[in-house]
């Protein structure tokens, strides 16, 4: 299995305790900052349809805009309930004032 970087924002559109959607491939993903570090995750809950861009972040902490359940960025572990089923996360880098996403495949 190949890891293919990606290639996925401007590192400046990701702003702190905010999320962005964006493309890395074919896949769309979250983008979060919280101080210097970014993360990226599947861009949609693993409990209901939302867009998680769209949640509440606090430090390394997204919160489901649909029903508050809410996931670790660093390992897309459901920190409360409703949501049960962990979200996928990605490797990031920050390389000339982009950040790219490793996509395996």
């Amino acid at each position: 299995m190949s890891t293919n970087w990606i290639d996925a924002a401007a590192a400046d559109h990701v702003w702190d305790g905010a999320g962005i959607e964006a493309q890395a491939g074919d896949r769309t993903v979250a983008l979060f900052r919280s101080g210097e570090q970014v993360f990226a995750t599947d861009a949609l809950c693993t409990h209901g349809n939302a867009r998680l861009c769209d949640g509440f972040v606090e430090g390394t902490m997204v919160e489901c805009p649909l029903h508050q359940g809410q996931f670790d960025l660093t390992n897309g572990q459901p920190l409360c309930e409703p949501v049960t089923e962990a979200l996928r996360v990605y490797p990031v880098r920050i390389e000339g004032g982009r950040v790219w996403v490793a996509i395996d495949g």
